[in-house]
């Protein structure tokens, strides 16, 4: 397959960019709310803890409970429906002060959802649907997100820019999620409004991409061949697993379909993206943010305050602007939230 020229320059600066580090900008988010309500313990119900976007939002939400002074309690839906109902039960016989809902459709899990509104337990979100931000479906105080159109249509140009009229793409997608369906239909959007092709559109679970991608991989390869010019998936995880396949049948990162992600920014796809290893670019949230902001938006719901209305920018990452921050491989923005809350919450 035809190689393709990296981006010579991040063009994140159009959405939030990657802090340098030393370049500190002015936290956007809230600067009022209500002060910490004390002695409180909540549940994390993550979707399944092998998603590097759960993982790191999950990562945030134990960092900034340990500020506001709040229990902790992880609960692994390990990624499938069953397992997510069953998890959310358990939070419930905890009887938590509130529950954080992480990386799942509430629509899948609304009879149980239903009963947490019911007990009167205060429920957040991050990526619980297509509606983001005050007043989530289900039940939800806020569902905290990006926008996702805006990461699915960054996506799409980058691989336009990169590949020109020449583009011919495969969309990974799991049906499973509102969201991821309409994150891919934008990026198919996109991709075909200014000119591109789309070859095929994929719709396989994210949590069977350690058994389903390396076949899927190699059949699309002897499907189409140098026409194949760049994978577009709704999250990092699918090129896990990707990879691996093109290298064994002797593909070359360079010689294989460009690989970028509509999100959301894992480790695991940030170390790719450093060393050229079959991803190039990928669209991050700042996962640790927004467990800081799922943990401020909790503080707000078990007060009966109002929901902030904050919504975070995402990054282009690729492997200039990566050079730049060392070694990091995570989209941290160099702006002052940790303090921001802190002071919010009288901490």
């Amino acid at each position: 397959m035809h190689r393709r020229t990296l981006m010579a320059v991040s063009t994140a600066a159009i959405l939030a960019g990657i802090g340098l580090p030393g370049v500190a900008a002015e936290f956007d988010g809230p600067t009022t709310g209500p002060t910490a309500a004390e002695g409180h313990s909540i549940v994390v119900v993550a979707g399944d803890l092998k998603n590097g976007g759960i993982l790191g939002v999950t990562s945030g939400v134990e960092e900034a409970a340990e500020t506001i002074g709040w229990d902790v309690r992880v609960l692994d839906g390990a990624g499938s429906i069953q397992g997510r109902t069953a998890a959310i039960g358990q939070a419930m016989a905890l009887k938590p002060s509130g529950i954080i809902i992480n990386g799942f459709d509430a629509v899948e899990q609304q009879a149980a959802l239903e009963g947490v509104a019911n007990a009167g337990i205060p429920m957040v979100a991050w990526h619980s649907g297509p509606k983001i931000g005050c007043d989530a479906p289900g039940g939800i105080f806020v569902n905290v997100s990006t926008d996702a159109m805006t990461v699915s249509e960054v996506a799409a140009k980058w691989a336009m820019e990169d590949g020109g009229d020449k583009v011919g793409a495969v969309i990974f997608t799991d049906s499973t999620y509102q969201i991821a369906i309409d994150k891919a239909d934008r990026i198919k959007e996109t991709i075909e409004a200014m000119g591109g092709k789309v070859l095929e559109y994929v719709d396989t679970p994210i949590a069977d991409t350690s058994s389903r991608m390396g076949p899927l991989t190699l059949n699309l390869v002897q499907k189409y061949g140098d026409s194949w010019t760049h994978a577009l998936a709704i999250n990092d995880l699918y090129f896990d697993f990707m990879g691996p396949s093109l290298a064994a049948a002797g593909i070359s990162s360079g010689q294989g379909p460009q690989a970028g992600s509509a999100g959301d920014g894992s480790e695991a796809a940030f170390q790719r993206i450093r060393t050229g290893g079959y991803q190039q670019i990928t669209v991050a949230e700042p996962l640790n943010l927004q467990g800081w902001q799922l943990v401020d938006e909790l503080n707000r719901a078990i007060q009966g305050a109002p929901c902030s209305g904050y919504v975070t920018s995402p990054a282009l990452v690729t492997q200039d602007g990566l050079a730049k921050l060392g070694d990091s491989n995570q989209f941290d923005p160099a702006i002052p939230y940790r303090e921001a809350y802190s002071a919010i919450w009288g901490k």
